[in-house]
């Protein structure tokens, strides 16, 4: 039996026809999740948010979180090894707990990842510029603060955005090519960031004890608290290589292993990152670490020009970062309205027979996210809240997978699927004995993140003190979201019951022949 034949027969058993192109290796789903995470991303763009809250002491909320999290990709890699389907957030919760819940994790996620594509696309801002002047299309000042810095923001981030679209369109396949291409070079950078970093250091690595005068002892777990946020806000997406499960070849044994590869390599690399960075910044005491960040410390000890080589390798990693997302977003809004849960769901399940990708998806998710973007104008303190509260709500759809899988555990899970392999004859992917007790201490992170993460906060939501609503933005924007979905799934629920999938096909997928187990 070929890998085709026996994935095909395995999504069967879930209640699916294959739709989707299968042309997704194990380097690639790698790819999904580490792109996702984009240490490049995300560490040069919030470097400074942390260390500002922090001192260099900040640095401990990068494993603290990364351990935390790791609990939690390893509830989702035993997941993704039982049920390897797209829009893996909504079908692992349903599938644990009931149509209900799995809708309303379904929709938090794609709200998320809307948001967090124009967030992603406008890191653009932070970058461009800096390597070369005329990427400033408007105005004269590029901080993402000013008007003109806003307005540009958004029209390199509305440029990224059609193009990745356009990649979505075109198929997975391309979107492979570009993303591990893209994530290969993103790994190059992470290794060259601390490999040249470590060759100009001022300063030993016990700077990361030095809590730069946020406090001592008791004093300093509020800053500390805060600091967290910005590990929070990176360590997200590593689900990636489960949202394209119906994709990835022999992906029962692919997507478990690829999902914890990527948030170790995201984890290990970005610690690193954050040590040499803060070892090796010319001042500790002058504010522009604190402002400026990584990009101030890389063309400080690199020089113009080697700064700006690897500022190029960091615009690399936001385009394919963005592109993941997207991906990622998509194929959530397929597999919903697949189940015709969602609006215009006819329209949205489509798949295009020449390329195996659903098109449509992906232009909403973009179309959503361009829309997003266009709240810097005149409103960057709206849009720095908004790409913040997005964070609170990926934690909450992990949070309505892993809070149902515990009590399954409780409850004898996952009884009746020991005998079931990997397409290639291995067994699958177990917590085994210690399966409660890591999925107990996932829930608890999980649940103190979103409380740590939602926490009114002016100095996190509303820094300029210029608007009430924002310091309790989180709150008003999450009640929205929960409110807007459960008038949506006032439509929608009568269907969402109405749907009888299986929980784990009764078929054992076959040992495909040649293929090493």
């Amino acid at each position: 039996m070929t890998t085709s034949t026996t994935d095909a027969a395995d999504l069967r058993g879930f209640g699916y026809e294959p739709e989707l192109r299968r042309s997704i290796g194990s380097y690639a789903s790698f790819a999904a999740g580490f792109s996702f995470v984009s240490i490049l991303t995300t560490v040069f763009q919030l470097f400074g948010f942390g260390f500002s809250f922090g001192g260099p002491a900040f640095f401990w909320t990068w494993p603290l979180v990364f351990l935390g999290q790791f609990m939690v990709a390893l509830n989702f890699a035993e997941l993704a090894a039982r049920y390897p389907l797209s829009g893996c957030i909504y079908q692992w919760s349903r599938r644990l707990s009931n149509a209900t819940v799995g809708w309303f994790a379904g929709w938090v996620m794609i709200i998320a990842q809307i948001v967090t594509v124009a967030a992603a696309a406008i890191a653009l801002q932070v970058v461009l510029p800096q390597i070369w002047s005329g990427f400033q299309l408007v105005g004269g000042d590029p901080a993402l603060t000013s008007a003109s810095g806003a307005t540009n923001a958004v029209l390199l981030g509305s440029i990224l955005i059609v193009l990745t679209t356009l990649v979505n369109v075109i198929g997975v396949r391309l979107m492979a090519i570009i993303n591990s291409t893209g994530v290969t070079l993103e790994i190059i950078g992470v290794v060259a960031v601390i490999v040249l970093l470590l060759f100009n250091v001022e300063r030993g690595p016990g700077v990361v004890f030095d809590t730069g005068g946020m406090g001592d002892g008791a004093s300093y777990v509020g800053p500390f608290l805060v600091s967290a946020l910005m590990a929070a806000y990176v360590v997200v997406g590593f689900d990636s290589a489960g949202e394209l499960s119906e994709e990835t070849r022999d992906p029962r044994h692919t997507a478990p292993r690829t999902i914890l590869r990527a948030l170790a390599a995201s984890g290990i690399g970005g610690g690193l990152m954050l040590l040499v960075a803060l070892m090796a910044a010319p001042s500790l005491t002058d504010g522009r670490l604190a402002t400026e960040g990584l990009p101030y410390v890389l063309t400080s000890r690199l020089g113009e020009t080697g700064g700006k080589i690897l500022l190029i390798d960091v615009a690399i990693a936001v385009a394919v970062c963005t592109l993941a997302i997207q991906t990622a977003g998509s194929r959530m809004v397929f597999s919903m309205a697949r189940d015709g849960v969602l609006p215009f769901s006819a329209a949205l399940s489509k798949v295009n027979p020449r390329t195996g990708t659903p098109a449509l998806p992906a232009i909403v998710v973009g179309a959503g996210a361009a829309g997003v973007l266009l709240v810097n104008i005149g409103q960057a303190a709206l849009f720095t809240a908004l790409t913040s509260v997005c964070i609170v709500l990926l934690y909450l759809a992990y949070a309505l997978v892993t809070i149902p899988l515990l009590i399954r555990r409780i409850k004898g899970w996952p009884a009746g699927a020991e005998a079931a392999t990997t397409e290639r004859g291995g067994k699958l992917f177990s917590l085994g004995k210690f399966g409660i007790v890591v999925n107990a201490v996932a829930v608890l992170y999980g649940l103190g993140m979103i409380l740590n993460l939602g926490w009114p906060r002016q100095e996190v939501y509303d820094p300029a003190g210029t608007h009430w609503y924002l310091h309790y933005f989180s709150l008003i924007f999450v009640g929205g979201a929960l409110l807007a979905g459960g008038l949506a799934y006032l439509r929608y629920r009568t269907r969402a019951l109405s749907l009888h999938l299986p929980s784990f096909p009764a078929a054992v997928p076959a040992v495909v022949e040649g293929e090493p187990a």
